[in-house]
């Protein structure tokens, strides 16, 4: 089973701007129930507020509760689905980083918390702010559906005071989230756009640290401060998160996921992944399906 990976133009197919997205979420599940009722992946951000009902909504298999006031925050290339009760109400909006970018030269998308580091939680629970939310939110879909002029520059300004007021409240709920502000921060960034682009080939902390030109023992330091894990962890989470999607993709050849890994031992690999995710890999497939 091959986890689909949706572009923006899905949602809107009759539209000419691909760039941006808007609706609520019981139209959004209505509309376009045939792409998003099974686990599936973006190619663009994507952030959903629930205002009403219950369920689960699980992205890159951690599960989250769904209640009034979930805010969730997905970046490109998060796997996730959800279930979710017949009330279920909300709002919802996705963009690509061109969009975004394009008219933010100085701020970058990846300087909110949620969308900096795949280690931090992509969410919130809004307990006293939820009517504040939910009435930018309902400006954003109001703005979508009219042309009036400056349309796309007055929706960037509510998307800016969703992602402002979220990391607010998101430093104050996530004591990891102040370390963006660390001065470790952008090194950090640095270590995972390392991992993202040879995680299947290098696994050694040493090269890693080699390639910063930082020493093994203070890229730890830096790893410790900002998520709380060693460089070999955040490695081998990078690792065993494309694992369990490669595994969902191929279902039973175990050996061919090893493989494309970098694991050529397969028994070794099957060790490895129970004592970092807590069960062997047919385990995670059979309780998965």
């Amino acid at each position: 089973m091959k986890t689909a990976i949706l572009d923006i133009k899905q949602f809107e197919p009759g539209e000419t701007r691909k760039e941006f997205y808007a609706n609520t979420i019981e139209n959004h599940i209505i509309t376009n129930h045939r792409n998003i009722h099974k686990p599936h992946k973006h190619n663009f951000y994507l952030t959903v507020l629930f205002t009403q009902g219950s369920g689960i909504h699980e992205i890159d298999f951690t599960t989250y509760t769904v209640k009034p006031g979930s805010l969730f925050f997905l970046n490109p290339g998060q796997t996730h689905h959800w279930e979710l009760s017949e009330d279920i109400r909300g709002y919802i909006f996705f963009h690509t980083q061109a969009f975004y970018d394009l008219h933010y030269n100085r701020i970058k998308i990846h300087n909110y918390p949620f969308f900096y580091s795949v280690q931090n939680a992509p969410f919130l629970y809004l307990e006293n702010d939820l009517t504040d939310f939910e009435s930018l939110f309902r400006e954003i879909l109001k703005e979508n559906q009219n042309e009036a002029v400056l349309k796309m520059q007055k929706i960037l300004s509510l998307i800016d005071q969703i992602y402002i007021n979220s990391t607010r409240l998101y430093i104050e709920k996530n004591a990891t989230a102040t370390a963006v502000q660390h001065s470790y921060a952008l090194r950090f960034q640095e270590l995972e756009r390392l991992i993202e682009k040879h995680y299947k080939s290098e696994k050694s902390p040493s090269q890693y640290a080699e390639w910063l030109n930082v020493s093994p023992k203070h890229l730890n330091r830096i790893t410790q401060s900002m998520v709380g894990k060693t460089t070999s962890d955040v490695i081998l989470d990078r690792v065993f998160l494309e694992a369990k999607r490669e595994l969902i993709r191929f279902k039973n050849n175990f050996a061919e996921v090893a493989t494309a890994l970098g694991y050529d031992d397969y028994a070794y690999f099957s060790r490895l992944f129970k004592k970092k995710c807590g069960e062997t890999p047919s385990s995670f497939i059979n309780r998965y399906r």
